[in-house]
């Protein structure tokens, strides 16, 4: 049975780190996963960037229930409506895409909609999204998070690019609802030679910095 919208949200906000992913088979993404999930972290977005990435979706869905596996980089409303059909619990999108939002809501899906400027932010929020995605993070830092709350408070904010075990409980202390993270936790050598050891003790110090913000 899939979860409420309000009970993804928390166990996003819970788990402070979502792990982006770009695997090319969904052997290693099952690999990946199970790593991760060894590590602590058990919320995964698999990007659209990632061949056959809805199928695999669907095929990790089946076999690690217990993962909470959003779809991202959704551009458009099919996209969307097929991730969600395949077991996507949650949609990511990198800009603002009031098409994709629709469906999310219109299917209780709930959805982390990309922005970067305040007024991009503040349509995205106005639009439906339940969370907006501050992407790309990396040029502005923590700072930036701290900036827009202040005139946005009820704006759920996740910061994606430049999020490290270093730099993820400023974040967090900046007024972060969560983080999304992608090669510094999940490298694409380690993925490729299924180190799946590396990626075990990456996702540990990621928990770890995150339980110290918290």
């Amino acid at each position: 049975m899939a979860k409420s919208a309000s009970a993804v949200l928390a166990a996003i906000r819970a788990q402070a780190v979502i792990a982006l992913i770009r695997a090319d088979g969904p052997a290693n993404l099952l690999g990946c996963a199970k790593a991760l999930s060894a590590g602590g972290l058990n919320c995964i977005e698999l990007t659209m960037t990632t061949p056959g990435a809805i199928d695999m979706l669907a095929e990790v869905s089946r076999e690690l229930p217990q993962i909470m596996l959003g779809l991202g980089t959704v551009l458009d409303a099919d996209t969307a409506s097929a991730g969600i059909a395949a077991g996507a619990q949650f949609i990511v999108t990198p800009i603002v895409r009031p098409e994709v939002i629709k469906v999310c809501r219109d299917t209780g899906a709930p959805v982390l909609c990309g922005a970067l400027t305040p007024t991009e932010i503040y349509a995205a929020w106005e639009q439906g999204a339940d969370v907006v995605k501050i992407f790309p993070a990396e040029f502005f830092g923590p700072a930036y998070i701290k900036s827009i709350k202040a005139p946005f408070p009820q704006v759920e904010l996740l910061p994606t690019g430049g999020v490290t075990p270093e730099t993820v409980g400023d974040f967090l202390r900046a007024g972060a609802f969560a983080t999304a993270a992608g090669s510094a936790l999940v490298s694409a050598a380690a993925l490729k030679a299924r180190d799946w050891a590396a990626i075990t003790a990456r996702a540990r110090q990621f928990v770890a910095a995150t339980r110290a913000a918290q």
